[in-house]
């Protein structure tokens, strides 16, 4: 029989029913809440809160998973991951939530800057897509992995974290400010104008607009900047973290792949690709 795992024993406070918001309460491999609504936690670890059809929402698959694991684990994008962790260590003791999690890295990054600072380590990696959530689900035990949708109502208690992290990830402002505790931050990562500007034209990838940092700030209204530091540096990068970076991204959807190829093997014909990596990390408080 499949049990509720350590990770979502651990936030399982912090959960709330997404029907009807009330709280979960673990009965063997079972999450229910007081009227009857309940959801079984699936073989991998995770638990699906979603509430209604998700079939016409689009997720991340398992090939953009992996794809994912292997950059990250070439270590070109530690300085977002300590930046994110850096700054959600700032926030007060309590859960943190990322909502758009991915594979779990960023947020098993922070938990961990957490709990070294005596914050707790707990946290709720939230996505839409399954292959996400089974990786997240083998983060730790302190982390509890949870499917649902990012732009409906959480499956999240009122005031119940003490830090949002949103990581190249769209941002539900109302949904982050309810959830947020008092004196809790949100932490974004965005990326900038020149990031990856020398691979986008030639590999038919997804631009980043100018003014989007501006235009954050104006989506949250009800949050306040506490402190942004923008990070930009040029990664030598072989021909396999280059189709790694691509396929790991929205940008997997799009041209062909013997296109992609061809336009990898000819950025990379000395041996690597010097591309850069530029973002900013942003973090508010509630107004």
């Amino acid at each position: 029989m499949v049990q509720v795992p350590p990770g979502l024993a651990a936030v399982l406070p912090a959960l709330a029913c997404p029907h009807c918001a009330g709280a979960l309460e673990a009965d063997d491999g079972t999450l229910l809440c007081p009227v009857g609504h309940s959801f079984d936690v699936a073989r991998q670890g995770y638990v699906s809160l979603l509430a209604g059809d998700a079939s016409g929402l689009i997720a991340d698959d398992a090939d953009m998973i992996a794809a994912r694991e292997r950059f990250f684990a070439t270590g070109h994008y530690e300085t977002f991951h300590a930046a994110v962790a850096a700054a959600a260590a700032t926030a007060p003791a309590g859960p943190a939530l990322d909502c758009g999690a991915g594979e779990g890295a960023y947020l098993a990054r922070a938990c961990a800057a957490r709990a070294a600072n005596g914050l707790g380590g707990t946290g709720i990696g939230l996505d839409l897509s399954k292959p996400a959530a089974r990786r997240t689900a083998r983060r730790g035990p302190s982390i509890g992995s949870v499917v649902a949708n990012g732009w409906a109502r959480l499956p999240v208690a009122d005031g119940a974290v003490a830090a949002v992290l949103s990581v190249f990830a769209p941002r539900n402002a109302a949904e982050f400010a309810r959830v947020l505790a008092p004196g809790g931050l949100l932490v974004v990562l965005t990326p900038g104008p020149r990031h990856l500007r020398e691979i986008v034209g030639p590999l038919g990838m997804i631009s980043v607009e100018d003014g989007k940092v501006a235009r954050l700030d104006g989506a949250l209204h009800d949050f306040s900047l506490v402190a942004r530091e923008k990070h930009e540096w040029v990664m030598d990068l072989t021909a396999d973290a280059v189709a790694d970076l691509v396929a790991m991204g929205p940008s997997a959807h799009h041209g062909s792949p013997e296109a992609r190829a061809a336009a990898i093997a000819e950025l990379t014909a000395g041996g690597t690709a010097a591309v850069t990596a530029s973002g900013t990390v942003s973090v508010y408080a509630l107004q």
